[in-house]
């Protein structure tokens, strides 16, 4: 989840950050005043460049899968926790077969071994210690 929201966040910042840069620039061009012309030529250069060092990082390649797969793991939280609260009220043949079911759930997503940069478990790390992703009576861990 924190590496999606970079992600998202990356994205919001390389398409916004040329279209206020662009316009800045173009507005003292329009103006005709050339006081700040070297921050306006910054400006514009940077621009033009921010979109295509955006697109040589390919990080939008990375939103598809991101976004499915946590997805994909928040509904396993949610299984596992169901299969947790009910499962023992079953009969161990029942249990063992939805357990079953839902492990290789995770087993599938497991095996894209998609991999965000370690600051984001990290940081992901140091919300769950916080308690940002305790639900009901689970202890913080």
């Amino acid at each position: 989840m924190v590496w999606l929201r970079a992600l998202r966040t990356t994205r919001i910042v390389f398409v916004v950050v040329p279209i206020i840069f662009g316009a800045l620039a173009s507005w003292e061009i329009l103006r005709g005043d050339n006081k700040y012309e070297y921050l306006m030529a910054t400006m514009a250069l940077v621009a033009s460049i921010v979109p295509a060092f955006y697109a040589a990082l390919k990080l939008d390649e990375h939103l598809p899968t991101a976004m499915r797969l946590a997805g994909e793991y928040k509904n396993l939280e949610i299984l596992f926790g169901d299969l947790a609260a009910i499962g023992p009220h079953k009969p161990f043949d029942v249990f063992e077969a939805e357990y079953k079911e839902v492990r290789t759930q995770l087993e599938n997503a497991n095996n894209e071994a998609y991999t965000p940069p370690e600051w984001c478990f990290k940081r992901a790390k140091a919300k769950i210690r916080a308690g940002h992703y305790t639900f009901g009576d689970d202890p913080p861990r």
